[in-house]
């Protein structure tokens, strides 16, 4: 027995693939949206008028890349000024917040240095409600309107309640950052882990090498993963579902900052690596935090020649390495994207990293398994809240046809 499809479902299912294919192609034309989405030159010639006469969509002047011959078509592209969504990345010692334009471009955007590991509760809260303020502050004379906000958050969030339950950038948990910051400004919000969000932005910039199958690992002052199977975020039971940095790599091994010991990241992270390079206890206590220019210096020495500082980078990738080899006995072997400020010494890491999983069961196809580098996390994390964001204005605000009356401006001509 076959179901029918509600007229009214067919129709917000065909005007989300259609913006989703002009957010994906840039600026596409009609006939090449016909290509990619398998719909009728005539139901995307109705849907892109609607759509145009709503302000989400907009002619863009000058030829397509269209190769054909014949007639230059009319590309479509969005509306800068259809929406507006903020992106806020809170992190080690760091928080940031961007206003961001429908087309995925930055319109302001503020940074500020924190204690986040010493700051009171109420005081880190405040900060975060008045960084997106100050924000939403510089809009009002535009007129525009900021449909949606995405946290990104360094810990383990649960997505569904949108709370912070746990972080090691401060020792306040059980944080309803969502419901504080809708609470304030009337906005609906989502609350992400950080790492999730590096894989959302790799699938959108660069869609031939991330698809279906990938991971990103942070290497930083923490370990981090994001992962996308069968083309779908990996999200477990709370949106950082990828504990990968807090897999046992030594049972009672190296003190963890999580307060557990022998994880992964008590021997790759920033402060695991500048630990073993010094000659330290296993046992003793994490580094709060360690600058860019001291790792640098660190890996310089270790390029040097043998030494402590190359043993303790050898040490880093053999963890990585027995990790990921532990996770591909779980799934097939994917690309892997390398992200932060570890990237720029993966050349120490690797080694030591593709010999460890060669030696696990994961391994066995381990030459199959390509590494690219990334070596600035706080780009991708943002872009990924955007993206996260920005989805959700198309499928459920713009798809529909229930976009605000904001929108309802004349669209300008690019």
């Amino acid at each position: 027995m076959s179901v029918g499809i509600r007229h009214d479902d067919l129709r917000r299912r065909n005007r989300a693939m259609v913006i989703s294919a002009v957010r994906r192609d840039g600026q596409p034309s009609r006939t090449e949206i016909a290509a990619t989405t398998g719909l009728s030159h005539s139901t995307i010639s109705a849907i892109s008028s609607d759509l145009i006469g709503e302000c989400v969509l907009m002619e863009a002047r000058g030829e397509t890349t269209s190769l054909k011959r014949g007639r230059p078509q009319v590309a479509l592209a969005l509306n800068p000024d259809a929406a507006v969504v903020a992106a806020v990345v809170l992190s080690l010692n760091f928080l940031s917040a961007a206003i961001i334009d429908y087309t995925g471009h930055v319109v302001a955007e503020e940074h500020r240095r924190l204690d986040t590991q010493h700051m009171g509760r109420e005081d880190l809260i405040r900060q975060c409600i008045d960084i997106v303020g100050q924000g939403l502050d510089r809009l009002q004379l535009s007129g525009r309107r900021v449909l949606r906000i995405a946290l990104a958050v360094q810990g383990i969030t649960d997505a569904q309640a949108r709370i912070l339950l746990w972080t090691p950038i401060t020792p306040h948990t059980d944080i309803p950052f969502a419901d504080l910051l809708e609470a304030r400004f009337g906005i609906p919000v989502i609350v992400e882990n950080d790492c999730n969000m590096m894989a959302e932005a790799l699938r959108w910039r660069n869609p031939e090498r991330y698809r279906e199958d990938f991971i990103a690992i942070l290497l930083s002052h923490g370990i981090g993963m994001g992962m996308i199977l069968k083309g779908e975020l990996f999200t477990g039971t709370h949106s950082s579902g990828g504990e990968f940095g807090h897999m046992i790599h030594k049972p009672d091994g190296a003190r963890c900052r999580c307060g557990r010991r022998g994880c992964v990241e008590a021997y790759a992270g920033n402060y695991a690596i500048w630990r073993n390079a010094h000659g330290l206890a296993e046992s003793s206590e994490p580094a709060a935090n360690i600058v860019d220019d001291d790792m640098q210096a660190l890996a310089a020495l270790a390029r040097e020649g043998d030494g402590p500082e190359r043993e303790a980078y050898r040490t880093a990738g053999e963890a990585l390495g027995f990790g990921l080899g532990s996770l591909f006995a779980l799934i097939d072997p994917a690309p892997v994207a390398v992200v932060g400020i570890g990237a720029a010494a993966f050349d120490l890491i690797e080694p030591s990293l593709r010999a460890a999983i060669a030696r696990t069961a994961g391994g066995q196809h381990s030459g199959s398994i390509s590494f690219d580098t990334e070596p600035d996390e706080r780009p991708l994390i943002r872009e990924g809240c955007a993206m996260r964001a920005l989805t959700f204005v198309d499928q459920e605000i713009f798809a529909p046809g229930s976009q605000p009356q904001e929108s309802s401006r004349q669209a300008a001509v690019i």
